[in-house]
């Protein structure tokens, strides 16, 4: 089952596992494409898990199945089947090589070994399935002195050049938190498969496409490496802007949280924006500095916009700010996030039937892409039967024998 839209009609076996692989294939499936999770019997975890994973439980707790209940799971699956097979076994690699067969495109993120290391190599695949669109998403490719080093996105991203122009000095680079690089490579991934399916429907011929964690995010470090190469300084920026000021965050009225404090984003895009800011201020003598006097009394000015903004809720400033053309915004929490007008009125954040818990949608927005289609999580292997024989023709006691052969599971080992 998949949802209609423009990839309807393209079969994708889904081997992914953390963020960047199942962000890809979640953006697949949202789009239509009809998507199969291929997953380990421990892929959730054990039967009964000694340690909480990484971003809890739905709900706060493990619940009677909570192999089917980790939150990061949950966020990322939709629009999805679960098939759960042992690739480790003889007749598991024989079953999944025979739905490579019926696929259109296969995608993984292990490391590059790990694939040819099953026999479950792309040419193994390829003689299978000669149409068939292979993306394989290593940390650093398949090639290179770093081709076999173990990666996660917060450990590459200091890789690419990105992690010593965050933060506020040279002496303590940042990352974001939030392994940068996960999406950045999740979406290159998602413009990949897109690209070889057209390249394919030219020449009729599959394509092993690799897109590496490190080079996805080396090339969001543009404008840095240009930077360095005309001879200039390499600067850690904070919050300013190397075009732009004032631009940074400012603090505001508490509204709601105690000690923490609320805070306004705001950025000054041309002249034109800081005389309309400057008269705002109660400024307007200073309405006519260019960028370079505005760079040179920076905190002068950061001091001047701080004097006003701690005056007004963050939502209240925005609102002024806004009638003025001044380009800024409330810094949000994730609760906030929830119950954010803009986000409320468009309805971006989904609920399923299982699961209580809002998550967010997909921001392409397009006719024939619906929302209300979409469906929850699936639990683990809880379409073993149905993909099996809709894909394989197989009968039902060909799909009960490979149960009590553990060769599939609908829940883990134990």
């Amino acid at each position: 089952m998949s949802v209609e839209g423009p990839l309807s009609g393209i079969r994708v076996l889904d081997l992914t596992h953390v963020w960047a692989g199942p962000l890809a294939a979640r953006i697949l499936s949202d789009l239509g494409a009809e998507l199969v999770k291929i997953e380990s019997p421990l892929a959730r975890g054990p039967r009964e898990p000694t340690v909480e994973p990484l971003a809890g439980w739905l709900g706060g707790e493990p619940g009677e199945e909570p192999w089917n209940n980790m939150a990061t799971i949950v966020k990322l699956s939709r629009n999805r089947r679960s098939v759960c097979l042992d690739l480790k076994r003889g007749e598991g690699k024989q079953l999944f090589l025979k739905l490579v067969e019926q696929a259109d495109v296969v995608i993984e993120n292990f490391s590059a070994r790990a694939m040819p290391s099953l026999g479950l190599g792309y040419d193994v695949m390829a003689q299978r399935n000669p149409r068939l669109i292979y993306v394989s998403m290593p940390g650093y490719g398949s090639s290179g002195p770093y081709k076999d080093w173990v990666a996660f996105g917060p450990t590459v991203e200091p890789m690419t050049g990105l992690s010593q122009v965050f933060g506020y000095s040279p002496e303590e680079p940042r990352n974001t938190a939030m392994a940068l690089m996960d999406p950045i490579a999740g979406t290159s991934a998602t413009n990949a498969v897109l690209t070889a399916l057209r390249q394919r429907e030219k020449d009729g011929k599959g394509k092993f496409v690799e897109l590496s964690l490190h080079e996805a995010g080396v090339s969001f470090n543009g404008p840095w490496l240009i930077d360095h190469q005309l001879g200039l300084e390499q600067q850690s920026l904070g919050n300013a802007h190397p075009e732009m000021c004032p631009h940074g965050v400012y603090r505001c009225r508490d509204s709601s949280h105690g000690d923490d404090a609320d805070w306004i984003a705001i950025a000054c895009e041309n002249d034109e924006a800081w005389s309309r800011l400057s008269h705002l201020l109660g400024w307007s003598e200073r309405s006519s500095w260019d960028l370079e006097m505005r760079r040179n009394h920076a905190d002068s000015i950061d001091e001047r916009i701080n004097n006003w903004t701690i005056r007004f809720g963050k939502h209240e400033a925005a609102e002024k700010l806004q009638e003025h053309r001044i380009a800024s915004g409330p810094v949000s929490t994730a609760p906030e996030l929830l119950c954010e007008p803009q986000a409320v009125e468009r309805n971006f954040f989904v609920t399923y039937e299982r699961f209580d818990t809002p998550i967010p949608g997909n921001p392409i927005r397009m006719a024939g892409l619906d929302f209300l289609q979409w469906t929850s999580c699936p639990r683990l292997g809880e379409h073993n039967k149905q993909v099996l024989q809709e894909w394989l023709g197989l009968a039902n006691e060909d799909v009960e024998g490979l149960s009590s052969n553990g060769i599939i599971f609908d829940r883990p080992p134990g």
